[in-house]
């Protein structure tokens, strides 16, 4: 069954990021499964649920959201922007940049995003599909939405949006990154394009850039890797390398039995407690020491 399992997340991950076309998908997890009913139970387990019920309540009286533009100088952007609530009396905290994996900003990386606040940051995280309109609820057209995207662009709208959040009137002045899958890749270019204007960034099982662009990364950086997440770590060592020898404090984890994605709790298959709570709490940590 771990094979079946197995073999049926590799085929969900070409089809999600690879172009594979959902006839081939199903076919193939029918062929896999047995049946077209088990090849849609088995889907249904791995792709992420929307309606998963959530780990933190969005009406929690300790925290301040709001929903809207986030305030950049140039281009629009909306976003989810979640802090706790702080007395005049309170120190300054740092704020933190949370990009969404490809479905865009769902209700998870809402979640998410309340994490993080209640964990002591001031989070805001853009919907990258503004232009479109916003995310849509359809994960399929949120994923084909983000292909249109023009991924330069929205990188030197998150750098507006780093510089920005360093001078919110709760803010420290140390502005942090954190993103999952298209997130993480997206994440990762970041450190690349903002230099000396992000302090610090978290790339969950993202894709690396080029190698020769690391020696521009001036954030510490903590790495987080799925042990069987196969497409993303070809790209792991060399920019891992490439970080160490610019330089760049870098630390790297792999989780062994680990899938890719393995941090979005919303999907039963993929989802591995032990390692998000391990990656979690090195996480968090690791924020706190480079942000404070």
């Amino acid at each position: 069954m771990a094979d079946i399992h197995s073999e049926a997340i590799a085929l969900y991950d070409r089809y999600t990021h690879e172009g594979l076309d959902r006839r081939t998908l199903m076919t193939e997890l029918t062929r896999i499964a047995g049946s077209a009913a088990a090849a849609n139970t088995l889907l249904m387990a791995i792709a992420a649920d929307p309606a998963a019920a959530a780990t933190t309540n969005e009406h929690d009286p300790r925290l301040v959201i709001r929903r809207g533009p986030i305030g950049l100088a140039r281009g629009k952007l909306d976003g989810y922007v979640v802090a706790p609530q702080l007395s005049r009396q309170a120190k300054k905290i740092p704020a933190l940049l949370l990009v969404h994996e490809n479905r865009g900003l769902n209700r998870h990386i809402e979640d998410v995003a309340r994490r993080l606040a209640l964990a002591g940051f001031f989070v805001v995280a853009p919907d990258f599909l503004t232009e479109f309109g916003g995310t849509p609820t359809d994960e399929d057209k949120a994923r084909e939405l983000m292909a249109k995207l023009d991924l330069s662009a929205r990188v030197a709208d998150a750098v507006d949006a780093l510089e920005m959040m360093r001078h919110l009137p709760p803010a420290n002045g140390k502005v942090g990154a954190i993103g999952f899958c298209w997130g993480g890749a997206f994440v990762n270019r970041l450190a690349v394009a903002a230099g000396d204007k992000l302090d610090a960034a978290v790339p969950y099982y993202g894709p690396a850039p080029d190698p020769a662009e690391a020696a521009k990364v001036k954030a510490a950086m903590l790495l987080h890797y799925a042990g069987l997440d196969d497409r993303v770590n070809a790209t792991a060592g060399p920019w891992i390398a490439a970080l160490k020898k610019a330089g760049v404090p870098t630390e790297a984890h792999f989780y062994e039995g680990a899938n890719h994605a393995f941090n979005n709790d919303t999907s039963a298959e993929r989802y591995n407690k032990a390692a998000a709570d391990l990656a979690w709490r090195r996480t968090i940590a690791f924020l706190e020491r480079e942000l404070a």
